[in-house]
């Protein structure tokens, strides 16, 4: 009787320390581990704003070109630089291209439009005693006084402001900077993209300070033209 008390209580199993179970419990609790914080973007400094906004505006500058103009600028460009791969055959039509669109800004800066009596618009040719019409079958009757639509000093200021905003247009254009700059260095292409800044800077003022009442070729007409 004795050999058996003693085997029973041999075959009881230890008690396990608390220890061991603030252990486990603490063990199954790292499972979860606490969220690290996102990385926090760095706010971006005042110059960074203003470069941003102040190249936004010089993108909506293009909105002051004919809209002709700048159809044929975006659809022209990438086939006559060959998207920017430009050989010595198509790097002179690429500059005759943008030669000629420049020209057309130049050129519809000029022109404007009148509205009949009967409702149709008549496009014409500003030049310094008058609007010359390209239809010259309509009646005078029925136009409005075209001696008021004379060309002046603002017809100038606008004509080369459009120049240069179109210049500014084309060299934000990749396709361009890669043809007519292939291996541009980095002060090279710092002033490419300083130049069309200062430009939208400048034109957008001149803008506001000469505003004109044209509605030429290109152009939108407002309702009460």
């Amino acid at each position: 009787m004795s050999d058996l008390r003693t085997r029973t209580t041999s075959t009881k199993r230890p008690s396990v320390p608390a220890t061991s179970e603030a252990s486990t419990s603490s063990g199954s609790g790292s499972d979860h581990e606490p969220e690290t914080p996102k990385s926090l973007q760095r706010p971006s400094s005042f110059s960074q704003r203003a470069i941003s906004q102040t190249l936004t505006g010089t993108a909506n500058l293009a909105n002051l070109l004919p809209t002709g103009t700048l159809l044929a600028f975006q659809l022209l460009m990438p086939v006559f630089t060959n998207n920017g791969s430009c050989d010595s055959a198509t790097r002179p039509l690429t500059i005759i291209l943008l030669a000629v669109l420049a020209a057309s800004c130049f050129i519809a800066s000029f022109t404007d439009s009148v509205k009949s009596s009967d409702g149709q618009v008549y496009y014409g040719f500003a030049t310094s005693k008058g609007l010359y019409l390209f239809d010259t079958t309509v009646p005078s009757t029925s136009l409005p006084d075209l001696s008021k639509h004379k060309r002046g000093f603002i017809d100038w200021v606008h004509a080369l402001l459009s120049v240069l905003v179109f210049g500014a247009v084309a060299l934000r254009d990749k396709n361009v900077v890669r043809c007519l700059y292939p291996q541009a260095g980095h002060e090279a292409q710092e002033v490419m993209d300083i130049v069309p800044v200062g430009i939208g800077l400048i034109c957008s003022l001149l803008f506001v300070v000469f505003p004109t009442r044209r509605h030429g070729i290109g152009y939108p007409i407002s309702p009460g033209k």
